[in-house]
């Protein structure tokens, strides 16, 4: 990318009337906002990632909700470290949760674009934590400011990953969250990532067809939904179709608040999601996503906790020359980001 593409990139931000919001949070103190700033030859290290997702959403929508999750998978094991990106047969993208998530490729071409702007500088950590915020904003969501400063870990392993399941409820949500140090509150904001979600029908099965082991549907499920999944979803087919986390067909790739008012009409598609509007735990928060006007805000917010978890600053960790594998060689002691 050259500086005027750049340039261009931050000209579109204001015609389309973006607004740029400082989010505070509760961070880790060795990460700041603009980080790369005088680092990268005068190359706009942001703007560089912004424009590989904005190509890629203009090619596929879906890719958003996907860059949105692989910052997730990647934080809730062992930190925002970019570990999910490293290839290896035991490696944590082998792990069956995280068999279905994608945006690898994105993250390589931007690494790729990156590198030869200014090599061994900028971490992977921190391009997957820059191009999940880019998703949001590219999908209609409020741009926050993504604080950089992450390093890469050296290690990756299946066995570490233990995501909370989306059968879980929400007091079983609530703790795994709460190891990560992330509250009650910013765990249902983070799942208002759903809004843009999707699943498939294997992990919905079992609410559609023997909830319980009743050999019936889940009764907190809006009957007409069950009929509408059961025809995406047949019993015992092997299809495995996609279905949108937010029913609303006029809000499928919009970011906004359309999911939470879903699940207060029973039309929840995984159990976690129906659960956040029906649990005393967390009722009352969705109420003041539907009804309130700053969910987006907010959600910046907790993206932002959620980028600082258990984060590798220097001198620890490195930066990956290609996100797939670690460094052959340990970079100079005395170099300030290698």
């Amino acid at each position: 990318m050259k500086i005027s593409t750049a340039v261009a990139a931050a000209g579109f931000y204001l015609a389309l009337g973006v607004i740029l919001v400082n989010f505070p949070g509760q961070c880790d103190a060795a990460l700041q906002v603009g980080f790369y700033k005088g680092k990268c030859n005068s190359r706009n290290v942001e703007g560089i990632v912004f424009s590989v997702v904005e190509r890629r959403m203009n090619e596929a929508k879906g890719i958003a909700a996907a860059l949105i999750r692989l910052h997730f998978h990647d934080c809730f094991v062992k930190g925002c470290d970019a570990s999910i990106l490293l290839d290896g047969n035991s490696c944590e993208k082998n792990a069956t949760a995280n068999q279905s998530v994608r945006g690898y490729d994105v993250i390589d071409e931007a690494k790729e674009l990156l590198e030869e702007a200014c090599e061994g500088v900028v971490s992977c950590a921190d391009i997957i934590a820059i191009a999940a915020r880019d998703a949001v904003q590219l999908s209609g969501g409020g741009r926050y400011e993504v604080q950089t400063g992450r390093r890469d870990g050296t290690e990756s392993l299946a066995s570490n990953v233990d995501l909370p399941s989306p059968s879980f409820s929400v007091s079983q949500s609530a703790d795994a969250f709460k190891n990560k140090k992330i509250g009650l509150e910013d765990m249902v904001l983070l799942l208002g990532g759903h809004t843009i979600g999707f699943t498939h029908c294997s992990f919905i099965e079992d609410r559609l067809y023997n909830f319980g082991g009743s050999g019936k549907a889940d009764p907190t499920m809006d009957p007409a939904l069950v009929k509408k999944l059961i025809v995406i979803c047949p019993k015992n087919s092997t299809a495995n179709a996609p279905v949108s986390l937010d029913q609303n067909p006029a809000s499928t790739f919009v970011f906004d608040n359309s999911f939470y008012n879903q699940t207060q009409h029973r039309r929840g598609v995984l159990r976690i999601d129906q659960e956040l509007a029906l649990d005393p735990l967390t009722s009352n928060t969705v109420a003041s996503l539907i009804t309130g006007n700053d969910f987006l805000a907010r959600f910046g917010q907790a993206m932002v906790k959620l980028g600082a978890v258990e984060v590798l600053t220097y001198p620890q960790g490195e930066i990956r020359k290609s996100c797939r594998v670690v460094n052959s060689k340990p970079r100079s002691p005395f170099s300030l980001f290698g």
